[in-house]
Protein backbone atom coordinates (compact mmCIF):
# COMPACT_ATOMS: atom_id res chain seq x y z
CA UNK A 1 0.00 0.00 0.00
CA UNK A 2 1.14 3.23 -1.07
CA UNK A 3 1.59 6.27 1.32
CA UNK A 4 0.71 9.20 0.19
CA UNK A 5 2.73 12.44 2.00
CA UNK A 6 0.18 15.07 3.86
CA UNK A 7 0.28 17.98 1.69
CA UNK A 8 0.43 20.99 3.78
CA UNK A 9 -2.80 22.74 1.91
CA UNK A 10 -4.60 19.55 2.73
CA UNK A 11 -6.49 21.04 6.29
CA UNK A 12 -8.50 18.39 6.88
CA UNK A 13 -5.90 15.98 7.75
CA UNK A 14 -5.64 15.11 11.15
CA UNK A 15 -2.23 13.88 10.98
CA UNK A 16 -0.67 17.78 10.47
CA UNK A 17 0.16 19.21 13.82
CA UNK A 18 -0.11 22.83 13.04
CA UNK A 19 -1.61 26.11 14.55
CA UNK A 20 -5.69 26.54 12.62
CA UNK A 21 -6.86 29.85 12.50
CA UNK A 22 -9.13 31.49 10.03
CA UNK A 23 -7.13 33.49 8.43
CA UNK A 24 -5.28 30.53 7.11
CA UNK A 25 -7.73 28.71 6.16
CA UNK A 26 -9.04 31.57 3.62
CA UNK A 27 -5.44 31.82 2.29
CA UNK A 28 -4.62 28.38 2.09
CA UNK A 29 -8.44 27.33 0.04
CA UNK A 30 -8.28 30.46 -2.26
CA UNK A 31 -5.92 29.08 -5.15
CA UNK A 32 -7.49 25.44 -5.18
CA UNK A 33 -11.02 27.70 -5.67
CA UNK A 34 -9.74 29.85 -8.10
CA UNK A 35 -8.23 26.94 -10.06
CA UNK A 36 -11.17 25.12 -10.11
CA UNK A 37 -13.81 27.54 -11.30
CA UNK A 38 -10.98 28.50 -14.19
CA UNK A 39 -10.88 25.29 -14.64
CA UNK A 40 -14.87 24.41 -14.89
CA UNK A 41 -14.75 27.67 -17.28
CA UNK A 42 -12.56 26.56 -19.77
CA UNK A 43 -14.04 23.24 -20.13
CA UNK A 44 -17.97 24.99 -20.07
CA UNK A 45 -16.58 27.11 -23.13
CA UNK A 46 -15.20 24.17 -25.11
CA UNK A 47 -18.46 22.45 -25.44
CA UNK A 48 -20.55 25.75 -26.32
CA UNK A 49 -22.16 25.78 -29.58
CA UNK A 50 -24.03 28.91 -31.11
CA UNK A 51 -25.66 26.96 -33.83
CA UNK A 52 -29.15 27.50 -31.82
CA UNK A 53 -30.50 27.33 -28.54
CA UNK A 54 -30.73 30.33 -25.76
CA UNK A 55 -27.37 31.39 -26.24
CA UNK A 56 -27.41 32.35 -30.08
CA UNK A 57 -26.97 36.04 -30.90
CA UNK A 58 -28.45 36.95 -34.24
CA UNK A 59 -26.55 39.33 -36.32
CA UNK A 60 -26.98 42.47 -36.92
CA UNK A 61 -25.24 43.37 -40.26
CA UNK A 62 -26.22 43.10 -43.88
CA UNK A 63 -28.73 41.88 -45.13
CA UNK A 64 -30.23 40.89 -41.40
CA UNK A 65 -30.02 43.61 -39.01
CA UNK A 66 -32.25 41.72 -36.11
CA UNK A 67 -31.62 44.25 -33.46
CA UNK A 68 -31.82 47.77 -35.62
CA UNK A 69 -33.96 46.45 -38.63
CA UNK A 70 -37.34 47.52 -38.86
CA UNK A 71 -38.57 47.11 -42.40
CA UNK A 72 -38.75 43.17 -43.28
CA UNK A 73 -38.15 42.36 -47.17
CA UNK A 74 -38.93 39.07 -48.79
CA UNK A 75 -37.88 38.32 -52.30
CA UNK A 76 -39.34 34.92 -53.07
CA UNK A 77 -39.95 33.81 -56.92
CA UNK A 78 -40.57 30.58 -58.12
CA UNK A 79 -39.44 28.70 -54.89
CA UNK A 80 -36.12 31.05 -54.35
CA UNK A 81 -36.18 33.05 -51.66
CA UNK A 82 -34.05 35.56 -50.07
CA UNK A 83 -35.10 37.70 -46.74
CA UNK A 84 -34.17 40.82 -45.52
CA UNK A 85 -33.89 43.14 -42.29
CA UNK A 86 -32.98 46.53 -43.03
CA UNK A 87 -33.38 50.15 -42.09
CA UNK A 88 -36.24 52.77 -43.24
CA UNK A 89 -33.86 55.67 -42.67
CA UNK A 90 -31.65 53.89 -45.13
CA UNK A 91 -34.10 52.97 -47.31
CA UNK A 92 -35.98 56.14 -47.41
CA UNK A 93 -32.80 58.19 -48.03
CA UNK A 94 -31.87 56.00 -51.31
CA UNK A 95 -35.48 55.49 -52.74
CA UNK A 96 -39.04 57.30 -53.25
CA UNK A 97 -40.50 54.28 -53.15
CA UNK A 98 -39.47 53.50 -49.47
CA UNK A 99 -39.79 57.15 -48.29
CA UNK A 100 -43.53 57.05 -49.69
CA UNK A 101 -44.25 53.74 -48.51
CA UNK A 102 -43.55 54.06 -45.06
CA UNK A 103 -44.46 57.62 -44.02
CA UNK A 104 -47.29 57.99 -42.04
CA UNK A 105 -49.70 59.12 -44.49
CA UNK A 106 -49.48 56.23 -46.39
CA UNK A 107 -49.18 53.85 -43.76
CA UNK A 108 -52.31 55.51 -41.95
CA UNK A 109 -54.42 54.94 -45.25
CA UNK A 110 -53.56 51.14 -45.04
CA UNK A 111 -54.35 50.83 -41.83
CA UNK A 112 -57.67 52.83 -42.58
CA UNK A 113 -57.87 49.93 -45.82
CA UNK A 114 -57.53 47.02 -43.67
CA UNK A 115 -60.04 48.34 -41.41
CA UNK A 116 -62.54 48.28 -43.88
CA UNK A 117 -61.92 45.43 -45.38
CA UNK A 118 -64.28 42.67 -44.66
CA UNK A 119 -61.41 40.10 -44.99
CA UNK A 120 -59.36 41.09 -41.78
CA UNK A 121 -60.23 40.42 -39.17
CA UNK A 122 -60.15 43.69 -37.16
CA UNK A 123 -59.78 43.29 -32.65
CA UNK A 124 -60.79 45.48 -30.24
CA UNK A 125 -57.41 46.42 -29.39
CA UNK A 126 -56.48 47.19 -32.57
CA UNK A 127 -59.62 49.53 -32.81
CA UNK A 128 -58.23 51.04 -29.57
CA UNK A 129 -54.71 51.81 -30.84
CA UNK A 130 -55.66 53.26 -34.00
CA UNK A 131 -58.28 55.82 -31.60
CA UNK A 132 -55.31 57.00 -30.04
CA UNK A 133 -54.86 61.17 -30.24
CA UNK A 134 -52.68 62.11 -32.84
CA UNK A 135 -50.72 64.69 -30.77
CA UNK A 136 -47.72 62.67 -29.56
CA UNK A 137 -44.41 62.02 -31.00
CA UNK A 138 -43.71 60.52 -34.56
CA UNK A 139 -42.72 57.19 -32.92
CA UNK A 140 -45.94 56.96 -31.46
CA UNK A 141 -48.14 57.55 -34.25
CA UNK A 142 -46.43 55.55 -36.39
CA UNK A 143 -47.22 52.51 -33.68
CA UNK A 144 -50.74 53.10 -33.67
CA UNK A 145 -50.71 53.43 -37.46
CA UNK A 146 -49.18 49.84 -37.56
CA UNK A 147 -51.01 48.05 -34.50
CA UNK A 148 -47.74 47.94 -32.52
CA UNK A 149 -47.86 47.57 -28.59
CA UNK A 150 -46.96 50.17 -26.51
CA UNK A 151 -42.56 49.73 -26.01
CA UNK A 152 -41.89 48.17 -29.77
CA UNK A 153 -40.80 49.95 -32.70
CA UNK A 154 -42.53 50.32 -35.80
CA UNK A 155 -42.57 47.74 -38.45
CA UNK A 156 -42.84 47.34 -42.25
CA UNK A 157 -42.61 44.44 -44.32
CA UNK A 158 -43.06 43.99 -47.96
CA UNK A 159 -43.06 41.02 -49.92
CA UNK A 160 -42.55 40.40 -53.92
CA UNK A 161 -45.44 40.32 -56.05
CA UNK A 162 -44.88 38.53 -59.31
CA UNK A 163 -48.63 39.68 -60.42
CA UNK A 164 -49.57 36.02 -61.28
CA UNK A 165 -52.61 34.85 -60.49
CA UNK A 166 -54.53 38.15 -60.96
CA UNK A 167 -57.48 39.15 -62.91
CA UNK A 168 -55.54 41.86 -65.12
CA UNK A 169 -54.55 39.24 -67.94
CA UNK A 170 -51.17 40.27 -68.40
CA UNK A 171 -48.21 38.00 -68.21
CA UNK A 172 -46.07 39.46 -68.44
CA UNK A 173 -46.32 41.90 -65.61
CA UNK A 174 -43.21 43.45 -63.94
CA UNK A 175 -43.10 42.38 -60.24
CA UNK A 176 -42.77 44.68 -57.71
CA UNK A 177 -43.05 44.68 -53.81
CA UNK A 178 -45.84 45.60 -52.02
CA UNK A 179 -46.37 46.31 -48.12
CA UNK A 180 -47.98 43.92 -46.54
CA UNK A 181 -49.31 43.60 -42.71
CA UNK A 182 -46.16 42.97 -40.36
CA UNK A 183 -46.07 39.50 -38.59
CA UNK A 184 -43.28 39.14 -36.15
CA UNK A 185 -43.00 35.29 -37.03
CA UNK A 186 -39.64 35.69 -38.11
CA UNK A 187 -38.05 37.53 -35.82
CA UNK A 188 -40.21 37.11 -32.86
CA UNK A 189 -42.35 39.70 -31.37
CA UNK A 190 -41.39 38.08 -28.09
CA UNK A 191 -37.69 39.44 -28.47
CA UNK A 192 -36.31 35.75 -28.39
CA UNK A 193 -33.42 35.90 -30.82
CA UNK A 194 -33.26 33.49 -33.25
CA UNK A 195 -31.50 32.19 -36.08
CA UNK A 196 -31.18 34.01 -39.20
CA UNK A 197 -32.81 32.10 -42.17
CA UNK A 198 -30.99 30.16 -44.05
CA UNK A 199 -31.08 31.80 -47.33
CA UNK A 200 -31.72 29.71 -51.06
CA UNK A 201 -32.07 26.24 -48.72
CA UNK A 202 -33.17 23.64 -50.67
CA UNK A 203 -36.89 21.70 -49.81
CA UNK A 204 -35.86 18.69 -47.69
CA UNK A 205 -36.09 15.06 -48.72
CA UNK A 206 -39.60 12.88 -49.23
CA UNK A 207 -39.52 9.50 -48.14
CA UNK A 208 -39.29 8.51 -51.87
CA UNK A 209 -35.70 10.65 -52.36
CA UNK A 210 -33.18 8.12 -51.90
CA UNK A 211 -35.11 5.59 -53.90
CA UNK A 212 -35.45 8.30 -56.70
CA UNK A 213 -31.74 9.05 -56.23
CA UNK A 214 -31.04 5.27 -56.19
CA UNK A 215 -32.83 4.21 -59.51
CA UNK A 216 -31.21 7.62 -61.66
CA UNK A 217 -27.66 5.66 -60.54
CA UNK A 218 -29.05 2.69 -62.07
CA UNK A 219 -30.41 4.52 -65.19
CA UNK A 220 -27.10 6.94 -65.63
CA UNK A 221 -26.03 5.19 -69.00
CA UNK A 222 -29.56 6.57 -70.23
CA UNK A 223 -28.74 10.03 -71.69
CA UNK A 224 -31.97 10.91 -72.72
CA UNK A 225 -33.95 10.32 -69.62
CA UNK A 226 -31.58 13.31 -67.25
CA UNK A 227 -30.30 15.21 -69.57
CA UNK A 228 -33.36 17.24 -70.49
CA UNK A 229 -35.27 17.65 -66.68
CA UNK A 230 -31.68 19.16 -65.89
CA UNK A 231 -31.28 21.82 -68.94
CA UNK A 232 -35.11 22.37 -68.62
CA UNK A 233 -35.07 23.22 -65.33
CA UNK A 234 -31.78 25.20 -65.02
CA UNK A 235 -33.57 27.44 -68.05
CA UNK A 236 -36.41 27.70 -66.05
CA UNK A 237 -34.58 29.25 -63.02
CA UNK A 238 -32.73 31.54 -64.94
CA UNK A 239 -34.89 34.59 -64.87
CA UNK A 240 -35.87 34.20 -61.28
CA UNK A 241 -32.00 34.44 -60.01
CA UNK A 242 -31.72 36.92 -62.17
CA UNK A 243 -34.53 38.77 -60.30
CA UNK A 244 -33.41 37.84 -56.92
CA UNK A 245 -29.58 39.12 -58.08
CA UNK A 246 -30.89 42.65 -58.65
CA UNK A 247 -32.66 42.94 -55.37
CA UNK A 248 -29.87 41.96 -53.88
CA UNK A 249 -27.59 44.43 -55.78
CA UNK A 250 -30.04 47.07 -55.46
CA UNK A 251 -29.84 46.84 -51.11
CA UNK A 252 -25.87 46.57 -51.36
CA UNK A 253 -25.52 50.10 -53.10
CA UNK A 254 -27.93 51.51 -50.71
CA UNK A 255 -25.48 49.98 -47.38
CA UNK A 256 -22.30 51.04 -49.77
CA UNK A 257 -21.31 47.46 -50.90
CA UNK A 258 -19.97 46.81 -54.00
CA UNK A 259 -23.07 45.25 -56.60
CA UNK A 260 -22.19 41.44 -57.70
CA UNK A 261 -21.63 42.25 -61.71
CA UNK A 262 -19.35 41.02 -64.30
CA UNK A 263 -15.85 42.57 -64.27
CA UNK A 264 -14.85 40.27 -67.08
CA UNK A 265 -17.25 40.02 -70.09
CA UNK A 266 -18.61 43.45 -70.60
CA UNK A 267 -21.79 41.89 -72.49
CA UNK A 268 -22.90 40.67 -69.83
CA UNK A 269 -21.61 43.93 -67.66
CA UNK A 270 -24.15 45.45 -69.96
CA UNK A 271 -27.31 43.32 -69.25
CA UNK A 272 -27.11 43.13 -65.43
CA UNK A 273 -26.39 46.32 -65.42
CA UNK A 274 -29.49 47.33 -67.52
CA UNK A 275 -31.59 45.36 -65.77
CA UNK A 276 -30.44 46.61 -62.18
CA UNK A 277 -30.93 50.40 -63.51
CA UNK A 278 -34.26 49.68 -64.67
CA UNK A 279 -35.16 48.01 -61.28
CA UNK A 280 -33.23 51.03 -59.74
CA UNK A 281 -36.16 53.27 -61.77
CA UNK A 282 -38.95 51.52 -60.78
CA UNK A 283 -38.19 52.00 -56.91
CA UNK A 284 -36.64 55.57 -57.66
CA UNK A 285 -33.50 55.33 -56.86
CA UNK A 286 -31.19 55.95 -60.24
CA UNK A 287 -29.65 58.41 -58.24
CA UNK A 288 -27.48 56.18 -56.04
CA UNK A 289 -27.25 52.92 -57.93
CA UNK A 290 -26.28 55.32 -61.23
CA UNK A 291 -22.77 55.87 -59.87
CA UNK A 292 -22.13 52.61 -59.16
CA UNK A 293 -22.77 51.55 -62.69
CA UNK A 294 -21.13 54.33 -63.91
CA UNK A 295 -17.92 53.38 -62.25
CA UNK A 296 -18.42 49.52 -62.97
CA UNK A 297 -18.46 50.02 -66.53
CA UNK A 298 -15.21 52.78 -66.84
CA UNK A 299 -13.31 49.90 -65.37
CA UNK A 300 -13.69 48.07 -68.71
CA UNK A 301 -12.05 51.64 -70.31
CA UNK A 302 -11.28 50.69 -73.98
CA UNK A 303 -13.38 47.87 -74.06
CA UNK A 304 -16.04 50.23 -73.07
CA UNK A 305 -15.51 52.58 -75.81
CA UNK A 306 -15.82 50.15 -78.61
CA UNK A 307 -18.97 48.58 -77.56
CA UNK A 308 -20.72 51.85 -77.42
CA UNK A 309 -19.30 52.29 -81.24
CA UNK A 310 -21.38 48.84 -82.19
CA UNK A 311 -24.22 49.94 -80.12
CA UNK A 312 -24.78 53.55 -79.33
CA UNK A 313 -28.54 53.72 -78.89
CA UNK A 314 -28.56 51.24 -76.41
CA UNK A 315 -25.77 52.61 -74.29
CA UNK A 316 -27.13 56.33 -74.99
CA UNK A 317 -30.20 54.93 -73.07
CA UNK A 318 -27.89 53.30 -70.25
CA UNK A 319 -25.80 56.47 -69.93
CA UNK A 320 -29.01 58.56 -69.26
CA UNK A 321 -30.50 56.13 -66.61
CA UNK A 322 -27.17 55.66 -64.91
CA UNK A 323 -26.38 59.63 -65.07
CA UNK A 324 -23.41 59.05 -67.00
CA UNK A 325 -21.84 61.81 -68.69
CA UNK A 326 -19.03 60.12 -70.39
CA UNK A 327 -20.96 57.07 -71.55
CA UNK A 328 -23.90 59.49 -72.90
CA UNK A 329 -21.63 62.04 -74.40
CA UNK A 330 -19.38 59.19 -76.29
CA UNK A 331 -23.14 57.39 -77.27
CA UNK A 332 -24.53 60.75 -78.25
CA UNK A 333 -21.62 61.89 -80.47
CA UNK A 334 -21.99 58.26 -82.15
CA UNK A 335 -25.92 58.78 -82.62
CA UNK A 336 -25.85 62.30 -84.08
CA UNK A 337 -22.92 60.96 -86.23
CA UNK A 338 -25.04 57.64 -87.48
CA UNK A 339 -28.31 59.83 -87.69
CA UNK A 340 -31.04 59.29 -88.60
CA UNK A 341 -29.68 55.35 -87.96
CA UNK A 342 -30.63 55.08 -84.50
CA UNK A 343 -34.17 56.67 -84.86
CA UNK A 344 -36.32 53.20 -84.61
CA UNK A 345 -34.13 52.46 -81.50
CA UNK A 346 -34.93 55.63 -79.57
CA UNK A 347 -38.18 56.22 -79.71
CA UNK A 348 -39.04 55.26 -76.57
CA UNK A 349 -36.21 57.79 -74.82
CA UNK A 350 -37.68 60.98 -73.01
CA UNK A 351 -38.50 63.49 -75.16
CA UNK A 352 -35.95 65.77 -74.11
CA UNK A 353 -33.25 63.34 -75.29
CA UNK A 354 -35.02 63.63 -79.32
CA UNK A 355 -34.52 67.35 -79.08
CA UNK A 356 -31.00 67.26 -77.71
CA UNK A 357 -30.21 64.88 -80.61
CA UNK A 358 -32.44 67.17 -83.11
CA UNK A 359 -30.29 70.18 -81.90
CA UNK A 360 -26.76 68.64 -82.47
CA UNK A 361 -27.63 66.70 -85.87
CA UNK A 362 -29.14 70.24 -87.08
CA UNK A 363 -25.88 72.14 -85.46
CA UNK A 364 -23.56 69.49 -87.57
CA UNK A 365 -25.51 69.82 -90.82
CA UNK A 366 -25.15 73.80 -90.61
CA UNK A 367 -21.18 73.43 -90.03
CA UNK A 368 -21.43 71.02 -92.69
CA UNK A 369 -22.99 73.50 -95.43
CA UNK A 370 -20.99 76.33 -94.29
CA UNK A 371 -17.25 74.32 -94.93
CA UNK A 372 -19.04 73.42 -98.15
CA UNK A 373 -20.10 76.73 -99.29
CA UNK A 374 -16.20 77.89 -97.99
CA UNK A 375 -14.79 74.89 -100.55
CA UNK A 376 -16.69 75.80 -103.91
CA UNK A 377 -14.88 79.27 -103.14
CA UNK A 378 -11.24 78.28 -102.66
CA UNK A 379 -9.33 79.22 -106.05
CA UNK A 380 -5.70 79.83 -107.02
CA UNK A 381 -4.30 83.42 -107.48
CA UNK A 382 -1.88 84.82 -110.22
CA UNK A 383 1.95 85.29 -108.63
CA UNK A 384 1.95 88.47 -110.73
CA UNK A 385 -1.13 90.79 -110.18
CA UNK A 386 -2.86 88.50 -107.39
CA UNK A 387 -6.41 88.12 -109.05
CA UNK A 388 -7.84 85.01 -109.53
CA UNK A 389 -7.34 82.73 -112.24
CA UNK A 390 -8.87 83.18 -115.18
CA UNK A 391 -8.61 81.44 -119.00
CA UNK A 392 -7.06 84.52 -120.16
CA UNK A 393 -4.08 85.28 -117.51
CA UNK A 394 -3.58 80.81 -116.68
CA UNK A 395 -4.82 78.12 -118.12
CA UNK A 396 -3.17 75.84 -116.15
CA UNK A 397 -4.32 77.11 -112.88
CA UNK A 398 -7.37 78.10 -114.43
CA UNK A 399 -7.60 74.28 -115.07
CA UNK A 400 -6.55 73.23 -111.75
CA UNK A 401 -9.41 74.81 -109.85
CA UNK A 402 -12.09 73.48 -112.69
CA UNK A 403 -10.95 70.21 -111.72
CA UNK A 404 -10.94 70.37 -107.81
CA UNK A 405 -14.45 71.98 -108.00
CA UNK A 406 -15.52 69.12 -110.42
CA UNK A 407 -14.47 66.75 -108.07
CA UNK A 408 -16.48 68.84 -104.99
CA UNK A 409 -19.77 68.69 -106.95
CA UNK A 410 -19.14 65.04 -107.93
CA UNK A 411 -19.11 64.04 -104.15
CA UNK A 412 -21.18 65.98 -101.67
CA UNK A 413 -24.20 65.91 -104.49
CA UNK A 414 -26.10 63.10 -103.61
CA UNK A 415 -26.49 60.57 -106.19
CA UNK A 416 -29.67 60.50 -107.77
CA UNK A 417 -31.50 57.57 -108.12
CA UNK A 418 -31.70 55.81 -111.57
CA UNK A 419 -35.26 54.17 -112.54
CA UNK A 420 -35.11 50.94 -113.52
CA UNK A 421 -34.78 50.33 -117.49
CA UNK A 422 -37.62 48.65 -119.57
CA UNK A 423 -36.54 44.75 -120.59
CA UNK A 424 -36.01 44.81 -124.25
CA UNK A 425 -38.93 43.00 -126.64
CA UNK A 426 -36.87 40.48 -127.48
CA UNK A 427 -36.58 38.92 -123.81
CA UNK A 428 -39.91 39.13 -123.11
CA UNK A 429 -41.24 37.80 -125.97
CA UNK A 430 -38.51 34.79 -125.57
CA UNK A 431 -39.32 34.37 -121.82
CA UNK A 432 -43.16 34.40 -122.51
CA UNK A 433 -43.47 37.75 -119.82
CA UNK A 434 -41.78 40.38 -118.67
CA UNK A 435 -38.76 39.86 -116.36
CA UNK A 436 -39.32 40.80 -112.95
CA UNK A 437 -35.68 41.31 -111.51
CA UNK A 438 -35.05 43.59 -114.30
CA UNK A 439 -37.79 45.67 -113.35
CA UNK A 440 -37.58 45.93 -109.40
CA UNK A 441 -36.09 49.07 -108.40
CA UNK A 442 -32.76 48.64 -105.76
CA UNK A 443 -32.96 48.40 -102.63
CA UNK A 444 -32.09 51.86 -100.91
CA UNK A 445 -29.39 52.36 -98.45
CA UNK A 446 -29.40 52.02 -95.06
CA UNK A 447 -29.27 55.70 -93.16
CA UNK A 448 -26.00 54.30 -91.85
CA UNK A 449 -24.62 54.21 -95.47
CA UNK A 450 -26.35 57.66 -95.99
CA UNK A 451 -24.38 59.07 -93.19
CA UNK A 452 -21.25 57.21 -94.22
CA UNK A 453 -21.07 58.91 -97.88
CA UNK A 454 -22.32 62.14 -96.40
CA UNK A 455 -19.46 62.24 -94.74
CA UNK A 456 -16.71 60.50 -97.00
CA UNK A 457 -15.58 63.72 -99.11
CA UNK A 458 -14.72 65.44 -95.57
CA UNK A 459 -13.00 62.45 -94.36
CA UNK A 460 -10.70 62.26 -97.73
CA UNK A 461 -10.54 66.59 -98.10
CA UNK A 462 -8.42 66.48 -94.27
CA UNK A 463 -6.73 63.65 -95.13
CA UNK A 464 -2.73 64.23 -96.75
CA UNK A 465 -1.55 62.52 -99.96
CA UNK A 466 -3.41 60.92 -103.18
CA UNK A 467 -6.45 60.15 -101.23
CA UNK A 468 -8.28 61.81 -103.98
CA UNK A 469 -7.29 63.49 -107.10
CA UNK A 470 -4.38 60.70 -107.76
CA UNK A 471 -1.77 60.86 -110.05
CA UNK A 472 -2.87 58.87 -113.02
CA UNK A 473 -6.70 60.95 -112.16
CA UNK A 474 -4.91 63.98 -113.31
CA UNK A 475 -2.73 62.73 -115.73
CA UNK A 476 -5.75 61.77 -117.55
CA UNK A 477 -7.54 65.18 -117.19
CA UNK A 478 -4.20 67.02 -118.29
CA UNK A 479 -4.41 64.84 -121.45
CA UNK A 480 -7.72 65.32 -122.34
CA UNK A 481 -7.44 68.75 -122.14
CA UNK A 482 -4.73 69.04 -124.89
CA UNK A 483 -2.74 71.89 -122.87
CA UNK A 484 0.70 72.83 -123.56
CA UNK A 485 1.20 71.99 -119.88
CA UNK A 486 1.05 67.76 -121.58
CA UNK A 487 4.54 67.02 -120.69
CA UNK A 488 6.47 65.87 -117.63
CA UNK A 489 7.24 69.52 -116.66
CA UNK A 490 3.97 70.83 -116.89
CA UNK A 491 2.23 67.57 -115.05
CA UNK A 492 4.91 68.20 -112.11
CA UNK A 493 3.72 71.69 -112.08
CA UNK A 494 -0.08 71.07 -112.34
CA UNK A 495 0.18 68.74 -109.29
CA UNK A 496 1.99 71.42 -107.49
CA UNK A 497 -0.76 73.81 -107.75
CA UNK A 498 -2.98 70.79 -107.08
CA UNK A 499 -1.53 70.35 -103.81
CA UNK A 500 -1.67 74.26 -102.80
CA UNK A 501 -5.44 73.62 -103.36
CA UNK A 502 -5.12 70.23 -101.30
CA UNK A 503 -3.44 72.12 -98.54
CA UNK A 504 -6.33 75.15 -98.38
CA UNK A 505 -8.98 72.24 -98.37
CA UNK A 506 -7.58 71.01 -95.26
CA UNK A 507 -7.61 73.99 -93.03
CA UNK A 508 -10.99 74.49 -94.42
CA UNK A 509 -12.69 71.52 -93.33
CA UNK A 510 -10.30 71.31 -90.39
CA UNK A 511 -13.38 71.29 -87.84
CA UNK A 512 -15.07 68.89 -89.39
CA UNK A 513 -11.93 66.52 -88.44
CA UNK A 514 -11.93 67.31 -84.47
CA UNK A 515 -12.83 64.19 -82.78
CA UNK A 516 -14.67 64.47 -79.41
CA UNK A 517 -14.68 60.59 -78.91
CA UNK A 518 -12.35 58.57 -75.92
CA UNK A 519 -12.09 56.00 -78.68
CA UNK A 520 -8.38 55.27 -80.30
CA UNK A 521 -8.39 56.86 -83.78
CA UNK A 522 -6.00 55.56 -86.74
CA UNK A 523 -3.14 57.71 -86.01
CA UNK A 524 -2.71 56.32 -82.25
CA UNK A 525 -3.52 59.91 -80.81
CA UNK A 526 -7.50 59.46 -80.13
CA UNK A 527 -8.57 59.70 -76.73
CA UNK A 528 -8.41 63.01 -76.38
CA UNK A 529 -10.98 64.89 -77.03
CA UNK A 530 -11.65 68.12 -79.08
CA UNK A 531 -8.50 67.04 -81.28
CA UNK A 532 -8.20 65.74 -84.80
CA UNK A 533 -6.42 62.10 -84.65
CA UNK A 534 -4.30 60.89 -87.10
CA UNK A 535 -4.78 61.19 -90.99
CA UNK A 536 -7.25 63.88 -90.42
CA UNK A 537 -9.06 62.82 -87.09
CA UNK A 538 -10.53 59.73 -89.24
CA UNK A 539 -11.41 57.59 -86.05
CA UNK A 540 -10.99 53.87 -86.12
CA UNK A 541 -13.52 51.91 -88.60
CA UNK A 542 -15.84 54.90 -88.48
CA UNK A 543 -16.72 56.63 -91.33
CA UNK A 544 -19.09 59.44 -90.13
CA UNK A 545 -18.32 62.72 -88.74
CA UNK A 546 -17.58 62.99 -84.73
CA UNK A 547 -17.18 66.53 -84.46
CA UNK A 548 -19.95 67.05 -81.98
CA UNK A 549 -18.98 68.60 -78.59
CA UNK A 550 -21.49 68.21 -75.65
CA UNK A 551 -21.66 71.16 -73.47
CA UNK A 552 -22.03 70.97 -69.92
CA UNK A 553 -25.73 72.56 -70.24
CA UNK A 554 -26.73 69.71 -72.44
CA UNK A 555 -26.85 66.89 -70.39
CA UNK A 556 -30.86 66.22 -70.25
CA UNK A 557 -30.48 65.41 -65.75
Amino acid sequence: MTTVAPSPYNLANPMVSQPFSSERALAVRRPPSVSSRSTATRRHRTHRSHQGGSNYVPQNEFPNFAHTGDVEIIVAIDGQEKRYMLHRLILSQCSGFFEASTSEQWSRAQAQAQLQSPTEPVTGSSLSVISESSEGSQVGRNRSVLHLPQGQRPMWRYELDTGNGTDSGNDEEVPMLVQKPYQSSMFGGDHTPRPPPVRNKPPAPTNGFFRSMAAMQSAIHLPSTTNPSSSHSHQTTAPDSEIIRDYDNLFRIFYNFAPSLDSINITEAYIQCKTLLTLADQYDALEVVGPRIDHHLLQFQSRLWKQIAKYPPSYLKLGYLARSRSIFAESLIHVVGQWPAGAAQLRSVPDAILDLIEDKVADLDDLKARVEGRLFRLTLTSPRTGERVTPASSYTEWLVVSLFRHWLAENLTPQPLVPPKAPPPSSSRHHGGPSHHQQQPPPPPSPLAQATASSRPFRLLGTSGPAYLGHDEVKKFVKQARSEEYSREGLRRFERKLDELKASAREVVRPLMRNYLEMESVGGEGGRRGEGGGNGGGVMGLGYLTCTRVEEGDYPW
